[in-house]
C-alpha cells in the first residue's frame, strides 16, 4: 500500500494535568490525533515513535539527538506561549528535518486574524469589515466600526477561545465594549471586532496528494433549535464542552445542501485562499453564507484538527479517502521537500520511495511558488531582462501584464505566479484562459533568473501552473516562443516537459525569427 520506509516522528506538545491551570479541553483532542496517526503508520508498516516535547526551547536537544528525519507535526499549543508552536517546523528544518503539514510562515500568518484578513483582501476575497482594538485604547477608535451586529474575538486565538454567545453583538457600544474588555483581560492581546455576516457556517477542508491540491466535500455546520436569540456560531462550547446544548445541536452536515453555483465559488474560493497563504499537506477554510449565496471567509485552519471526530476526518470520509491514505500522503509530500531540499543527506529510505526530481535544490534552499505581490514586481522585471532572452519592448510588455495581474489578483484573466528562493523572485510564470475558447489557456510567460537556472525552478512554475489549469477545467495549454538559435534551450525544455510543436509561422516576428508553437493536452 505504501512505499515509504523512512523512519517517522510522531511529534506533539506535553498534554498539561486535567485541572490544572494550563490546561485547556482543546488538548484532549491533541492524544487523540496522535493514537490515530500512530494506528495508521502501524498499518502501513512504517517505523515511527512518538515524543511529547514541554516547549520549543526543549525541543533543539531532542531534534539533535533524534534520528528520525520525518516529522509527524502535531504541536499545537505550548502552555502560555502559544505563537511558539508555530515556529517549530522552520526549528525542524534547521535540524536538517521535514515536518508534515504546514510550514512556520503558514501558521504566523495564520495565526494573525487581522493579517490574515488583509492578504485574503489584497488576493481579491472577500472578508467581513473589522477593526483591532488594542488594549489601552482610546474611545475615538469605535468611530470606525463597520455598521453592526458585530462579533468580537481575540486577536491571536485557535479552536474558538475567546468566542462565546456573548461575543456576538446587535447593538449597543456598552455591550460591545464590555466584550472588548473581556477579551483584553482574559488573553492580553487585541480584540478583533468583525460585522457579523450571515446564517450560515461552512467550511471546506483542502488536501495536497502530491503535485494535486484538491477540496474534499463541502461541510455545514447547521444550528439546531438554536431559535432567534441564540447567536448562529461555532463558539467555544459548541466545540469542547461536551455536555452544552451548544455542543449537541451544531450537527455536522456532509456534504453540505447548497446551490451547485454557490459550492463551486466556495471550493474556487478555499483553493485561492491556500495558495494566497501559503499552505501545503492540509488545511481548513471556515466560511459564512448569507441566504442570497454571499459570503465571507473567517480564517484559514492550516493543521487543522485531524482526530478521528473532527470535521476534517469526516471530510476525508466523504470524499471515500480512507485515513491511512491521507496519513500516507501526507509523510510522502513531506519526504518529497526533505528529498528536494537535501538529496545528498537523505539514507535508509526505500527504493521505491518518492522519486527524487531530475534537478533539485541545494541543501537548505526550497523554492516557494504564490500568486504574485506588488513587492515582486521589481525583482522579476530586473532578473527577466537580465537573462537576455527579452528586449525592452518585450520587458515593458510584461510589466504591463505583471501589474495588471496583481492589481485584479486571482479574478483578473492574468494569473501571475511568482517562484522564491531564498525569499526573493526567482522565477515568473503568467497564463490566462484564452478568449473565445472552452477550456484552452495560453501561458504568456515565464523566466527563471539566470543565477537560478539548472536547477529545476522553471519546471517547478510549469507543474504548478499546469496543477492550476486542470483545476480551472483546463484541456489544453498553449505556448509560443521564438525559433531563432537563442531559443533553442527554451524549445528543448518544452519538449522535455510534456510539449509537441503544434506549429510553425515563418518570419512571424522578424525576418529569420519565426513563432513556434507549442502545445499540450491536459
Amino acid at each position: 500500500m505504501n512505499s515509504l520506509r523512512e523512519p517517522v516522528l510522531i511529534l506533539h506538545h506535553a498534554i498539561p494535568a486535567p485541572g490544572s491551570c494550563q490546561s485547556v479541553e482543546s488538548d484532549a483532542g491533541v492524544l487523540e490525533e496522535v493514537q490515530a496517526v500512530a494506528k495508521s503508520l502501524k498499518a502501513l508498516a512504517i517505523p515511527f515513535r512518538t515524543l511529547a516535547v514541554e516547549s520549543l526551547a526543549s525541543l533543539p536537544a531532542l531534534l539533535q539527538s533524534a534520528s528520525e528525519r520525518l516529522i509527524f507535526n502535531l504541536v499545537e499549543n505550548f502552555p502560555g506561549r502559544p505563537a511558539d508552536a508555530m515556529q517549530v517546523p522552520i526549528l525542524c528544518e534547521a535540524f536538517g528535518k521535514e515536518c508534515t503539514g504546514n510550514d512556520s510562515t503558514c501558521q504566523v500568518l495564520a495565526l494573525d486574524k487581522w493579517r490574515t484578513k488583509a492578504i485574503l483582501k489584497a488576493a481579491g476575497l472577500p472578508v467581513p469589515a473589522g477593526l483591532i482594538i488594542p488594549p489601552g485604547h482610546g474611545s475615538t477608535i469605535y468611530s470606525a466600526l463597520p455598521p453592526p451586529p458585530w462579533i468580537v474575538k481575540p486577536l491571536f486565538a485557535d479552536a474558538s477561545e475567546g468566542i462565546h454567545a456573548s461575543s456576538v453583538i446587535h447593538d449597543g457600544i456598552a455591550n460591545l465594549k464590555k466584550a472588548v474588555a473581556r477579551v483584553h483581560r482574559d488573553f492580553k492581546h487585541p480584540a478583533l471586532v468583525e460585522q457579523f455576516f450571515g446564517t450560515r457556517e461552512i467550511n471546506i477542508s483542502v488536501l495536497q496528494e502530491g503535485s494535486v491540491i484538491k477540496t474534499l466535500p463541502v461541510a455545514e455546520i447547521e444550528f439546531r433549535d438554536f431559535g432567534k436569540d441564540r447567536p448562529r456560531i461555532v463558539d467555544y462550547a459548541a466545540k469542547w464542552h461536551t455536555d452544552s446544548f451548544e455542543y449537541k445541536n451544531t450537527i455536522r452536515v456532509i456534504p453540505a445542501v447548497l446551490n451547485k453555483a454557490v459550492a463551486l465559488r466556495l471550493q474556487e474560493a478555499s483553493l485561492a485562499a491556500w495558495h494566497t497563504m501559503g499552505c501545503q499537506d492540509y488545511a481548513r477554510v471556515d466560511f459564512r453564507l448569507d441566504d442570497a449565496g454571499s459570503f465571507v471567509i473567517l480564517e484559514i485552519n492550516p493543521n487543522p484538527d485531524i482526530s478521528p471526530d473532527s470535521g476534517f476526518a469526516a471530510a476525508l470520509t466523504a470524499a471515500r479517502i480512507p485515513y491511512d491514505k491521507f496519513v500516507s500522503k501526507v509523510c510522502e509530500n513531506a519526504y518529497s521537500r526533505l528529498r528536494l531540499r537535501t538529496p545528498s543527506q537523505i539514507k535508509g529510505a526505500s527504493k521505491a520511495s518518492l522519486k527524487p526530481a531530475k534537478k533539485r535544490v541545494p541543501s537548505g534552499r526550497k523554492p516557494f511558488i504564490r500568486f504574485s505581490e506588488a513587492t515582486d514586481r521589481d525583482g522579476i522585471l530586473t532578473f527577466m531582462k537580465g537573462t537576455g532572452f527579452f528586449n525592452d519592448d518585450e520587458i515593458e510588455v510584461a510589466k504591463e501584464v505583471l501589474e495588471d495581474a496583481i492589481a485584479k489578483g486571482p479574478t483578473g484573466h492574468y494569473q501571475s505566479f511568482t517562484l522564491l528562493d531564498a525569499g526573493q523572485p526567482a522565477g515568473w510564470i503568467c497564463c490566462g484562459h484564452t478568449p473565445c475558447t472552452k477550456g484552452t489557456f495560453d501561458i504568456y510567460w515565464i523566466g527563471v533568473s539566470a543565477n537560478c537556472q539548472g536547477r529545476g525552478f522553471g519546471r517547478a512554475l510549469l507543474e504548478h501552473v499546469e496543477k492550476f489549469i486542470r483545476r480551472l477545467k483546463g484541456r489544453i495549454i498553449i505556448i509560443e516562443t521564438s525559433g531563432r538559435p537563442l531559443y533553442d534551450s527554451t524549445r528543448g525544455f518544452y519538449l522535455k516537459t510534456g510539449y509537441t510543436e503544434a506549429a510553425r509561422i515563418p518570419d512571424f516576428y522578424d525576418q529569420g525569427d519565426g513563432r513556434v508553437i507549442y502545445a499540450k493536452a491536459l
